[in-house]
């Protein structure tokens, strides 16, 4: 994908590459016609195209289901300036012929720091939380969801949508949470830190896929904040956790979203819930910033508009700064 897309400018330029069919919709033309709309990718990047009833194809991509790996050719092109190549052929990679751990650690994106190292941070911060009934309630949610929450992604699109993605951002978050703490006494430590450890468990009963992420029926009929709400609940119950801090950690995960057009249950009404909140939405739009700099083909300037920033990015970076994150 690295390559396809430092290739966007040469129009009509031919391609052959292995990809993940991430999304698959099909629609329906003016003319009454069916098309299909993909988006299909690897681990270093994605682009959406449309292949129309007439194309060679169409039957292979209209019959394959979300993950499946296809063996694509087309030519190069752009549409309204992103990159949507025209494909002209395609088809199914048998799964057993997916054997080669190379071949699929390069159609699975993952977080750029190792999970181990991420894993161990996180347990870290659960074994610094002060009160022991607080610690039960995360211990006990990350037993109920076992190795879901060390693999799964925190977004199928927007910021850190990729393997070990939640992990990385769940501890990116308890990272900043430490350092600002000194800042606002006005926040239990031990609350907000627990509300950010486990504010977005409910993503690994939301999600489902190996090599492509999409919402499950649960997903889509309670969402992640009411399935996180419901394991925290029963945690924090088996914890003996006391009445009033239970009620504000439940707080912290029916409003860690922001607003209820974003996926809120309620409005933050705690000076936790408004911590935990404020620190999830930095995170997120700088985890878009990081994902977009480390994928960035070499020489561009500015990338596509990014969905979650409503707004193209800068790539040139001052001289003497650093390399992006995981770069």
């Amino acid at each position: 994908m690295r390559d396809l897309k430092a290739s966007g400018g040469q129009q009509g330029r031919p391609f052959a590459s292995i990809l993940v069919l991430r999304k698959l919709a099909t629609k329906t033309a003016t003319n009454g016609n069916p098309y299909l709309a993909i988006e299909l990718g690897d681990r270093t990047g994605s682009f959406n195209c449309t292949v129309f009833s007439d194309s060679p194809a169409f039957e292979a991509v209209r019959t394959a289901s979300e993950g499946a790996v296809l063996r694509v050719e087309g030519k190069v092109e752009a549409y309204q300036g992103r990159l949507s190549p025209k494909l002209t052929k395609a088809a199914v990679v048998p799964p057993d012929q997916l054997t080669n751990p190379e071949v699929v650690a390069n159609l699975v994106e993952t977080a750029p720091e190792d999970a181990d190292l991420l894993w161990r941070e996180f347990t870290g911060f659960v074994d610094a939380l002060a009160q022991p009934e607080l610690v039960a309630t995360v211990r006990n949610v990350m037993e109920e969801i076992g190795e879901a929450f060390r693999t799964a992604p925190a977004a199928t699109f927007m910021h850190h949508a990729y393997r070990h993605g939640l992990l990385e951002h769940t501890v990116h978050m308890a990272r900043a949470c430490r350092a600002l703490l000194p800042l606002y006494r006005e926040v239990d430590p031990d609350l907000a830190m627990a509300g950010i450890l486990l504010h977005d468990a409910g993503k690994t009963i939301e999600y489902e896929g190996t090599l492509a992420t999409k919402r499950g029926r649960r997903g889509i009929l309670q969402g992640h904040v009411v399935l996180g709400y419901q394991l925290v609940r029963k945690a924090a119950l088996k914890a003996r956790l006391d009445p009033d801090r239970t009620e504000r950690l439940e707080h912290i995960i029916l409003s860690h979203q922001g607003k209820p057009e974003w996926g809120a249950a309620v409005m933050a009404a705690t000076p936790e819930a408004v911590f935990v909140s404020m620190i999830d939405n930095l995170d997120a739009r700088m985890g878009m910033v990081q994902r977009a700099l480390r994928n960035a083909p070499e020489g561009d300037e500015f990338t596509e508009r990014l969905l979650g920033l409503e707004s193209p990015l800068l790539l040139r970076r001052l001289p003497g700064q650093g390399p992006p994150t995981g770069a």
